[in-house]
């Protein structure tokens, strides 16, 4: 289901989320943080590097100790998926229209799906590009 080179993304469903998120760094060697796995929101996702380990969570489930390297109140756009591993342009179909709009994103991967997160004081504007080159379901 891949595409030939030089054809535009995918047209692809979206929904928006009602999570409230933040996005945390901590040292590579930092232990896992346990409050992560005992999260309440539907979705966290943590990924270490030689270089890092990140979380992103709800910000309801972040303790207070949790203050530095944090970025707070990030929405999320779901990828309607599961999508083929072979489809192509997924990630730059997304993230393109928002970079030209000036609108950051932090983008988490998944099996099945892509996520894309915008900070919440640009969700509205982020909708209105999105749906201009995807269909935003519910």
């Amino acid at each position: 289901m891949s595409r030939p080179a030089g054809n535009p993304p995918p047209r692809l469903q979206l929904r928006e989320t009602p999570w409230r998120l933040a996005v945390c760094r901590f040292p590579p060697e930092a232990p896992l943080p346990a409050w992560v796995l005992h999260a309440s929101v539907e979705f966290w996702s943590i990924t270490r590097t030689p270089h890092e380990l990140s979380v992103v969570c709800s910000e309801d489930d972040l303790p207070p100790s949790v203050d530095q390297h944090v970025e707070r109140d990030w929405r999320a756009f779901e990828v309607v998926g599961p999508l083929p591993f072979g489809l192509t342009g997924v990630v730059s179909g997304l993230t393109a229209p928002l970079a030209a709009a000036g609108i950051p994103v932090f983008v988490v991967s998944t099996y099945d799906t892509d996520y894309v997160l915008v900070k919440a004081v640009d969700l509205v504007k982020s909708h209105g590009v999105l749906a201009g080159a995807h269909e935003i379901v519910r």
